[in-house]
């Protein structure tokens, strides 16, 4: 603990002659900046987008009432699970999805709808082989993936402007049968040190035969939609193509009592249908061309949910006989069934293991075993209940153009309507589409259709043009332009009234209630969730999580800083944040901790907008943040400060498998952890809360006392840790010189977990600097902060200064002394311990040969590197912290090397990477790293493609794949592979940021220091 002491006025001087020599030597006070806090954006332009952004910010049109906001995955989440044994996957399963109408949401291919998603556009294919229509994507689930869910196609985000006006995006359609079971039978079969099996490894992709299927959508006004399909035959012969573009309303009615509005869709004619619904009004949906207008209600199919119907069931069960007996001939039928339907794939000990227990012997089920059907308490399916009409239902489509059944081709109206179109897709050659929702259906509606497509799509153009001005690379112009439409295809309608969801609608009956309220979110019955939120990735995580969230929101204000600040602003309101002040995690756990770093968004947020827009900045909402925030930093204070020493718990804190074992659970050990990123996370809270403060004291005196308190908190977590430091009770350890974790038993005694981890660079996070200006302008923060510097020595010695000749004092306030900062980056730029050729592992590769081993109580907890894939499954074993490299991480560790140069400057240098005798200045190894990230998504000179997308030669060196970038959830630590989520462009969506400031700083580099940053 404690802070760099350079050239300290008088009441340092003494503590610093006890430091040991500092490499280089300060410049004096210069107006150096760092790329990313100088935020250097291009001045407003005038693009018809950026006019289409200000209408909406000043409430004068909302071109964001229609967006893709759409999730891709309905099935399989907490919200639409009514079941007690809080095995959300199998409640309502990917396998009759297409059957179920959902209580809570939609899902879609390429979905298009209102804010309020009452009326949803999809696109719905078939390929004349499939089993069901290409209705929603495919992915497995937590139990049948062997780490964890994971979505199996192939799709891609290309484009989208902020108001949405002009989308794109791309879908490969295999034409051959879809490979449903094999991949779910496959992936059964492998074990936790296995890679995923992806759609790319069952080669049907091998012989480019497939659908590249591009969907644009464009508006030339706000309630009039556009919707282009470009369907590609990449095959050597012709194929069949059926597409049903679909409109359809979300399912209220079945749920909601008397006098619910029931909306409806009528045939008009042939080609058109029209929409009536209070809240939007009269629109029509028509499409152009020869094809078979569908129609039928957004409702549950109960009769086939109880038939063996497996003609429009995606998985034929039968098959597994034959799979099982060539993989394992040894395991009984029943089981080797149950096992690749419901459980986690695991290890084959595992495996065995829990075949022993379901064949133990004298056990009556014996080879007669078969899943335990859900619990009489549980009821019928919550989804078959409520008012459901006499059909056709949900399924229709599929009835209709898989096995011709006609009802939906004879109806005159209900709640979901489609467009069947059939066509035969020449070798090589390409066939169009064209659907319209408009308000309007007079004359031909489709005569300047392809205009309103191009003309959108130039004016996002000029919109990016505007914002990459002085980017002049095309590959950083094209992965940033990708990066920013996943971040805003990315946005999703989230709905879940927690009170509701435990108590039930008032058509249905009761859901059973201890049962289901001891599962998860019991206490949280105040959340009413019903707007569009940015995710994480809308298939794999379609349900918010804050602090992903936090980071989504730098790179969105790029684009719409005014939906960022919302998305910051809606977390904290109080049918969010719980009355006790703690924020929402995510849906499996709202209660779950997650890393405070929402004031560090709010307040960059506040400040790239402020540079945007110029003037004050937006001081309302900065204000309103802030006292929020307040609220939040004393729940921390309250619950996570067990012995109340400024040491801090918080559990896994985002980072899931990061620990020995489970931090978020209850320790096997007992007792409680002192976490080292639970404490720095309070310290660079209570830095962030204070420079806030700062800003608002400047306009406002009353928030100076607010700064010097968050001030004062910030010195006592620096002395905590120094205090718990010297007493050789970790959390820095001198042998090692590296932070830890510290394990306190239930008898006292304190065990330093020493497993070298992200966990312990994060002190470098708690750094800020502030400069003589501001203490000139705010006396009274001033005189506070020298009174308890002058009163307190065990306090002075944790704040470093110096003098600048004509500038006054400048301080730095770090949880590092200058020996600590020098030991952590001597570590952290080690290419043998975290800095990969991609950027910084969240494991050091230390731990690949000498894996940390605890022993205690008899029992044995080990950690090693593993670089990419998890081996365990903790927190479903779908993230792995223990290697790979994660771009919010980095992300900070960047800013914050920017704030040590900001005060040391640039003639401070240290060797990077270790070894090389290279020696750069603070600010060059932040460059360094943003580059080394950077070079995930750039092709390489030896024509192996970008090294994010080496899981298959194709997808890196393909035409029609290498330059659809994909951004990953976390990076393989040594490859650079990609990982995880394959769109969690979320937080991976960082990359534009730094592609921003780097191409300013590549154009000029004077312009990156011609402001001064203001603290």
């Amino acid at each position: 603990g404690g802070a760099l002491l350079p050239r300290p006025s008088a009441p340092g001087r003494a503590a610093m002659a006890a430091e040991p020599a500092m490499e280089g030597r300060r410049s004096p006070l210069k107006t150096w900046g760092s790329r990313s806090l100088l935020d250097p954006l291009p001045g407003e332009s005038a693009s018809a987008e950026h006019e289409r952004l200000k209408a909406c910010d000043s409430g004068e049109d909302n071109w964001k009432k229609w967006g893709p906001y759409v999730s891709e995955r309905q099935w399989g989440t907490c919200r639409e699970d009514y079941g007690t044994n809080g095995n959300s996957w199998v409640y309502l399963p990917f396998d009759i999805a297409h059957q179920v109408a959902y209580r809570w949401g939609e899902d879609g291919i390429a979905g298009l709808c209102d804010e309020a998603q009452t009326l949803c556009l999809s696109l719905a294919m078939w390929n004349g082989r499939d089993p069901i229509l290409k209705e929603r994507l495919f992915g497995l689930g937590g139990p049948q993936g062997n780490h964890g869910e994971d979505v199996k196609e192939m799709y891609y985000y290309l484009d989208a402007t902020p108001t949405h006006s002009y989308l794109k995006m791309l879908y490969k359609y295999p034409q051959q049968a879809f490979p449903y079971d094999r991949i779910r039978l496959e992936s059964a079969a492998l074990g936790t040190a296995d890679p995923e099996y992806e759609l790319m490894d069952t080669g049907i992709f091998d012989d480019d035969r497939y659908f590249d299927v591009f969907i644009e959508y464009a508006r030339e006004s706000i309630d009039d939609v556009y919707m282009k399909v470009d369907v590609h035959n990449r095959g050597p012969e012709e194929a069949e193509f059926h597409m049903v573009p679909q409109a359809f309303f979300r399912n209220t009615w079945s749920w909601e009592g008397p006098g619910a509005e029931r909306p409806v869709i009528e045939r008009i004619d042939g080609n058109a249908v029209s929409i009536k619904h209070s809240k939007l009004g009269q629109l029509y949906f028509s499409m152009e061309g020869e094809a078979q207008l569908l129609l039928c209600d957004n409702e549950t199919n109960c009769a086939a949910l109880k038939s063996d119907d497996l003609r429009l069931r995606p998985f034929d069960f039968a098959s597994d006989a034959v799979f099982w007996a060539a993989r394992s001939p040894t395991l009984e039928q029943p089981f080797r069934e149950y096992y690749s339907v419901h459980f986690r794939a695991c290890d084959p000990a595992d495996m065995a293991s829990v075949y022993a227990h379901f064949y133990a012997p004298g056990d009556a089920r014996g080879a007669a075993f078969v899943p335990a059907a859900p619990a009489a308490s549980d009821g019928p399916m919550y989804h078959t209940t409520g008012h459901i009409g006499p059909g056709p239902y949900k399924d229709a489509f599929h009835r209709y153009v898989i096995k011709g059944e006609l009802a939906a081709a004879t109806a005159s109206k209900g709640t979901k309507a489609g467009f069947h179109a059939k066509c035969s897709v020449p070798a090589g050659g390409c066939k169009t589409f064209r659907v319209r929702l408009s308000t309007v259906n007079i004359g031909n509606t489709f005569e300047d259709f392809d205009d309103v497509v191009s003309s959108a799509k130039e004016e996002g153009d000029a919109f990016y043009a505007a914002l990459q001005g002085d980017i002049a690379d095309d590959e950083h112009r094209r992965i940033q332009r990708q990066a920013l439409a996943g971040m805003i295809w990315t946005k999703q309608f989230y709905n879940f009234d927690i009170y509701t969801f435990f108590e039930g609608d008032p058509a249905c009956p009761t859901p059973p209630q201890a049962a289901r309220r001891a599962i998860r979110n019991s206490d949280w019955d105040h959340m009413q969730n019903c707007d569009v939120i940015s995710m994480p990735d809308k298939w794999e995580f379609p349900w918010y999580a804050t602090w992903d969230l936090a980071f989504h929101c730098l790179p969105l204000a790029l684009v719409d800083s005014h939906f960022a600040k919302g998305q910051l602003r809606l977390i904290t309101r109080e049918w969010y944040m719980h009355p006790n002040g703690q924020l929402p995690a995510f849906e499996w756990n709202f209660s779950d901790v997650n890393p405070p770093v929402h004031a560090w968004a709010s307040w960059r947020v506040f400040q790239i907008d402020k540079k945007k827009s110029g003037g004050a900045g937006d001081l309302p909402f900065l204000e309103e943040m802030f006292h929020k925030l307040v609220i939040n930093f004393t729940w921390w204070v309250n619950r996570k400060d067990a012995e109340g020493k400024n040491i801090f718990q918080g559990g896994f804190l985002g980072l899931d498998n990061i620990g020995v074992f489970d931090r978020g659970g209850k320790l096997p050990t007992g007792g409680i952890i002192s976490q080292s990123d639970g404490t720095s996370w309070m310290g660079f809270f209570s830095l962030t809360l204070m420079r806030m403060a700062l800003e608002l004291a400047q306009s406002n005196p009353v928030y100076e006392s607010m700064a010097a308190k968050f001030f004062e908190h910030f010195l006592h977590i620096a002395r905590a840790m120094t205090r718990l430091a010297s007493s050789g009770q970790g959390l820095w350890d001198e042998e090692d010189e590296f932070y830890y974790d510290v394990l306190t038993l239930p008898g006292g005694n304190r065990v330093p977990l020493k497993v070298r981890s992200m966990v312990g660079l994060i002190p470098l996070f708690a750094v800020e600097v502030l400069e003589p200006s501001i203490l000139e302008k705010l006396p009274r923060f001033a005189d506070r902060c020298e009174y308890l510097l002058a009163k307190r020595k065990d306090l002075a010695d944790l704040v470093s200064r110096f003098e600048a000749p004509g500038q006054g004092e400048r301080r730095l306030l770090s949880l590092l002394r200058g020996h600590r900062m020098k030991c952590l980056l001597k570590r952290m730029l080690d290419p043998k311990e975290f800095l990969s050729d991609y950027g910084v592992r969240a494991l050091s590769r230390y731990h690949l040969e000498h894996p940390y081993v605890l022993e205690c109580d008899g029992n044995r907890y080990e950690i090693g590197y593993e670089a990419a894939e998890s081996s365990v499954r903790i927190m479903g074993g779908n993230s792995n912290w223990r290697g790979p490299i994660w771009f919010p991480m980095n992300y900070l560790i960047i800013e914050s090397l920017q704030k040590f140069h900001q005060y040391y400057g640039q003639d401070y240098c240290i060797e990077c990477p270790v070894g090389s005798g290279n020696q750069m200045s603070i600010l060059g190894v932040a460059d360094e790293i943003s580059n080394r990230l950077t070079k995930l998504f750039e092709p390489t000179a030896d024509g192996k493609g970008r090294p994010a997308l080496r899981l298959h030669p194709k997808l890196a060196t393909d035409p029609h794949f290498k330059d659809y970038v994909l951004f990953y959830e976390h990076f393989h630590g040594d490859t650079g592979r990609g990982v995880g989520a394959s769109h969690q462009t979320g937080w991976t969506g960082l990359i534009a940021k730094l592609i921003q400031a780097r191409g300013v700083a590549d154009a000029s580099p004077k312009k990156q220091f011609q402001r001064e940053v203001s603290y």
